[in-house]
């Protein structure tokens, strides 16, 4: 099997980009800024292509990179992410070992305030207990990708209307589709810290934006446990300054209006 990383990036030299992402493997990059172009270079004999489009959204740039994507395994990435030497050999041996596998979450190194995931163990995820997992994690068959007609919500995340969770949504519907996803505790690489493209401080729209999410990911009766359960978990560090009440009605007037309010 061959593996191509679909990377979604900003503003973005693609040469200078793929230097700093240690792109050892074929790659497609998808560059949102203000004009389009194409162009496609090598790097130690590995295919780069490097699409830039003026629209923006991370879920259609990923989708953009999906739709053009031509290995059997796909690796989505962020330009924030370093991968490690031998990551094409990591993953390509952990699909060889689980030829069960459709899709398979792999490790990122995370500074811990960021970090909502670390695998220790290999096991199978299911639709309720995909959400945590970050699209740079994400290394799939695009025939099974393809053949479900999965793509990524383009109302979430950095870009789109309500800030994050494409992600989540992408992999709860991949379960939903009957594609078997497992996580394992092998490390491909790691995110260096930059400033967040969509995260301005736990503020109205921070607790509205997850309600919306939350809506959709688990329907309006299951969002409650799930909204006060979060909230419980991540209390002091989110309602230290927002009030807890306030934020729990915030979200809860987000999945009351849904994504089309």
């Amino acid at each position: 099997m061959r593996l191509q990383v679909l990377v979604s990036a900003m503003h973005a030299d693609a040469r200078e980009l793929a230097e700093k992402m240690n792109l050892q493997t074929d790659a497609l990059i998808v560059n949102q800024c203000d004009h389009y172009a194409y162009e496609t270079f090598e790097r130690n004999g590995r295919s780069i292509r490097c699409l830039s489009m003026a629209e923006r959204g991370v879920g259609l740039s990923r989708n953009t990179a999906l739709m053009r994507a031509d290995a059997e395994l796909c690796l989505f990435g962020d330009e924030d992410i370093v991968y490690e030497p031998g990551y094409e050999k990591t993953i390509l041996e952990e699909f060889e070992k689980h030829p069960e596998a459709d899709v398979l979450l792999f490790n990122v190194k995370v500074c811990e305030e960021r970090r909502t995931y670390w695998n220790t163990a290999f096991g199978r995820v299911h639709a309720y207990n995909s959400g945590r997992y970050p699209a740079y994690s994400i290394a799939a068959k695009r025939d099974g990708l393809i053949a479900k007609n999965l793509t990524f919500h383009l109302c979430f995340g950095g870009g789109a209307k309500y800030s994050n969770g494409e992600d989540s949504l992408f992999l709860r519907d991949a379960a939903r589709a009957g594609l078997r996803i497992y996580k394992t505790p092998a490390l491909i690489g790691e995110e260096i810290p930059r400033p967040s493209t969509w995260f301005h401080g736990f503020d109205d729209k921070f607790f509205y934006d997850r309600g919306v999410l939350y809506g959709e990911l688990y329907g309006p009766g299951m969002a409650y446990v799930r909204a006060v359960r979060w909230l419980q978990k991540n209390k002091s560090e989110m309602c230290a300054e927002y009030p807890y009440a306030k934020a729990l009605a915030m979200m809860k007037k987000g999945w009351r209006d849904g994504i089309l309010p």
